[in-house]
């Protein structure tokens, strides 16, 4: 990383200092009081909000956390973003450790904190920050730490993320494929912004160091290795992994090779910004009746295949705000009104791919309203629901391999999740 850090402030709402750090000896605490006082004038405008403010030969890179602010000087030319994305592990560190990172959290722990800041970052360079790790040698609880303790191999070694000498009777992983479908469906029907976000996210209970080897149904590899991609491949966009992947290795061949750290995290995360058929389409009509009584008629279609089945759905069909006595008929699952959402809350168990069901509900309308009244503003029809072992980007695992020295055999668990992200329908 290009430049380092001088020194790591952590400040209370007012900008005073509760805790500091200086790794390079080239800045002052009086450094808090400039940042703050620059920052005061930055928030005044509107048009500046990043979270970099420059002063006098010193770069000042801040994120705010409940009612302190974390900040970090450098009279160096510091990558920036990789600073900001090292202050929101640090957060991250401190809520593993307090369960609450505030002031008063930060003022019962400094030694703590003092000793996590000595680990996390080295003469300015950021260096581990992997709370599990770091509580093998760092205790809450100092007088229970030995006096002779060695500090965890994965301090000294290149993998950082994962200890050695781990046992499980049982050796399994567990992959769960999800992905979140973003809709937005306009009044006329017509689908203004659609993208498929997902994520690899693994459980794994390995003993060891095991090496794993994750094959997807990627295009680009396919065409590599000379396979037939008709229909099958994938195209996969924006791919973020977790730091235990081998890049160099993946940019090479496209294969995803990696020490997986112990228990749950995100191998893998991507985006499909492809025109995404919507799932589950709603049509709404709305018939007001003398402004005393209004009338909804709607009608939830599937629109996948018949052997998928969606659960958990739930449709929020927004009301007028003053609407009383619902009078409610589903023709499968069952309705509520929600005066507090001012929503009437469609659900319903199971849905079955190319089904259709119907909703009609009648309110009151107490309330007098002007004939040259403003419309108000209408909210937008939102869905929540879930489809296991489907996927709209058809991604598949081809195969998951766990190769360990001691050589035992393991179970690898592969689960496919589709549910709604924003998905939200301005029919009404």
């Amino acid at each position: 990383m290009a430049g380092a850090a001088s020194a790591l402030f952590l400040l209370d709402i007012k900008g005073r200092v509760l805790i500091w750090r200086d790794y390079r000896g080239d800045v002052s605490s009086a450094q808090a009081e400039r940042f703050f006082t620059k920052f005061i004038e930055k928030e005044s405008d509107q048009l500046s909000q990043d979270p970099v403010v420059y002063d006098n030969g010193v770069s000042y890179m801040f994120i705010q956390h409940n009612n302190i602010y974390l900040m970090i000087a450098s009279r160096q030319n510091c990558n920036a973003a990789s600073l900001v994305l090292f202050l929101h592990r640090v957060v991250d560190v401190f809520k593993y450790y307090f369960e609450v990172l505030e002031e008063e959290s930060l003022r019962d722990n400094f030694v703590v904190v003092y000793e996590l800041l000595d680990e996390i970052m080295d003469f300015g360079f950021p260096q581990f920050t992997e709370a599990k790790i770091l509580s093998e040698f760092i205790k809450t609880d100092a007088y229970r730490m030995e006096a002779t303790q060695r500090p965890p191999m994965a301090v000294t070694n290149a993998v950082s993320w994962r200890s050695e000498g781990i046992r499980y009777k049982k050796n399994e992983v567990f992959l769960d494929v999800v992905e979140s479908v973003n809709i937005l469906v306009n009044s006329n029907g017509q689908i203004i912004r659609s993208d498929v976000v997902g994520a690899l996210k693994m459980r794994t209970y390995l003993s060891g160091m095991p090496e794993c080897k994750l094959g997807l149904n990627d295009r680009v590899l396919l065409e590599a290795q000379g396979r037939t991609t008709k229909g099958k491949a994938i195209d996969l966009d924006d791919i973020k992994f977790h730091q235990c992947v081998r890049l160099s290795r993946f940019e090479n061949d496209r294969t995803i090779s990696f020490i997986p750290p112990d228990g749950a995290f995100d191998m893998m995360t991507y985006r499909l910004s492809t025109q995404v058929k919507p799932l589950i389409w709603v049509e709404a009509q709305v018939e007001k009746h003398s402004r005393s009584r209004i009338e909804f008629t709607v009608k939830a279609r599937s629109q996948y295949k018949e052997r998928s089945t969606a659960t958990s759905v739930e449709i929020d069909l927004p009301v007028p705000a003053d609407a009383t006595n619902p009078n409610v008929r589903t023709s499968m699952g069952s309705a509520a009104y929600a005066p507090e959402r001012d929503a009437l809350v469609w659900k319903i168990k199971s849905f079955p791919g190319n089904k259709e069901y119907m909703l009609r509900a009648e309110f009151s309308l107490p309330s007098i309203v002007a004939e040259d009244a403003v419309p108000e503003r209408k909210a937008p029809i939102r869905l929540k629901f879930e489809i296991p072992y489907f996927t709209v980007s058809g991604i598949q695992v081809r195969y998951l391999k766990i190769i360990e020295k001691s050589g035992y055999q393991s179970l690898p668990w592969v689960r496919y999740i589709t549910m709604a992200g924003e998905y939200e329908l301005r029919l009404i």
